[in-house]
């Protein structure tokens, strides 16, 4: 019921995939994103959990990308091989140089790999929604024209709708996508230390709203 449709490689030589399912006829196409962050890698688990569902049914085209940050996540760290925060990589209006810490964004805007392959994704199709999996906030933060699917994946998970997560994010995926290109964009932050099928039985219904009901 899928395939896979779109790769590359990271300087580490790991794979970064897009899958889609096959429907040919469809009212909306979604995407799914795990793994910006290495050290969370609860969103390549939730997806490939999904991948082995029964898709037969899904009333909308859905496109996955288990792993964005293969190489962060072999080494548990929050950026990419090169140091850099792929959620602070987007060329976005706000994007700036920071200091080389945990937030780097890089020094110019979409110099990754990884961050190249979600502008061609973005590029490639007319998608209506996204949903970018972190931790370990438990919100449901959102960007662009998102509030009524944020407030339904709240009611859903039982995660407070927060639509300002706190601290500036310049070069933000959220900011690239969801504002400035005017898709709804959830970021749905999972709470930590909570066991990943436990994460699976509260998530699951928000993965079968978006393919079924969205």
């Amino acid at each position: 019921m899928f395939n896979t449709v779109k790769t590359a490689k990271t300087i580490n030589n790991n794979k970064i995939e897009l899958i889609e399912t096959k429907n040919d006829k469809f009212d909306k196409t979604i995407l799914i994103v795990g793994v910006f962050h290495g050290e969370e890698p609860q969103g390549k688990y939730l997806i490939n959990k999904f991948l082995k569902t029964d898709l037969s049914t899904v009333k909308n085209k859905l496109l996955f990308i288990p792993c964005l940050n293969p190489d962060g996540m072999s080494k548990n760290q929050r950026q990419n091989a090169n140091g850099i925060d792929l959620n602070r990589n987007f060329p976005t209006k706000n994007w700036a140089i920071t200091t080389k810490k945990e937030y780097f964004g890089g020094n110019q805007a979409g110099s990754e790999i990884e961050t190249q392959f979600m502008i061609d994704v973005l590029n490639d199709y007319k998608i209506d929604a996204i949903l970018s999996i972190h931790a370990p906030f438990e919100i449901v933060n959102y960007d662009g024209p998102a509030k009524e699917l944020a407030l339904k994946i709240s009611e859903i998970t039982s995660y407070p709708v927060q639509a300002d997560i706190g601290y500036p994010t310049p070069g933000s995926f959220g900011t690239y996508a969801g504002v400035e290109r005017n898709i709804s964009t959830i970021t749905l932050e999972l709470p930590e230390n909570v066991a990943l099928e436990e994460l699976w039985l509260v998530n699951k219904p928000v993965f079968e709203y978006l393919a079924t009901k969205y």
